[in-house]
């Protein structure tokens, strides 16, 4: 089944979305589970935040540069609005 751009662009987003919700409902719960009583280093925070970003980073996909035309990474800055 062939899908018109409109929806195919409305399908990839609403995938996206379901994937960001599953994350941070299951995932980030089971990872912090205790996270109150932690004493984290600053290297151990960074390791969090890094992770975090990852995964992030590969759920949303390269992102085209409206100026280039060209894929690109999404920046930190673009993961955690």
């Amino acid at each position: 089944m062939l899908l018109s751009f409109g929806a195919e662009s409305f399908v990839l987003q609403f995938a996206i979305n379901v994937n960001i919700k599953r994350y941070r409902t299951i995932i980030l719960a089971v990872v912090l589970y205790g996270s109150e009583t932690w004493s984290l280093t600053l290297r151990e925070e960074r390791r969090l935040r890094v992770s975090d970003n990852t995964v992030l980073r590969r759920m949303l996909w390269p992102k085209r540069d409206e100026v280039t035309a060209e894929w690109r990474k999404l920046h930190n800055e673009e993961l955690n609005p």
